[in-house]
């Protein structure tokens, strides 16, 4: 249940940002295939960051430090930009118009998926 949830979270958060960022597009034909290309992005950015991120901490740690952590605003800007690129591989109504919509992207993905993890929680409380 709780992967569930966090999908949901993730492809809200990928919706508003669609919304705020300029750059950062779904076009699907009607509504439902918009929801679905969301949450299909949702799934691809979260296993791309589940993969790669851990990795990319282990490797850039020294830029990590060096760059007192800014150093993940450019790893999760290049992170969006290649779920846009699987998810143009699948043929996916997802872009990302260049490196700085995926910054600003990655930044409103990061702040909204916080925001409602808040609100939801991960779990339901079994009684």
């Amino acid at each position: 249940m709780g992967f569930l949830i966090r999908l949901v979270i993730t492809a809200i958060a990928l919706w508003v940002t669609t919304l705020i960022v300029p750059g950062v597009h779904v076009t699907g034909r009607n509504g439902a295939n918009s929801a679905l290309t969301l949450l299909a992005v949702a799934l691809i950015f979260g296993v791309v960051n589940a993969v790669l991120k851990p990795v990319i901490k282990v490797f850039g740690c020294v830029f990590y430090l060096l760059t007192l952590g800014l150093f993940a605003l450019v790893v999760n800007a290049l992170l969006f930009l290649l779920t846009d690129w699987i998810a143009r591989g699948l043929h996916l109504p997802f872009r990302v118009d260049g490196f700085w919509a995926a910054f600003w992207g990655a930044i409103v993905m990061a702040v909204v998926s916080w925001l409602i993890s808040v609100a939801v929680p991960d779990r339901l409380e079994e009684r």
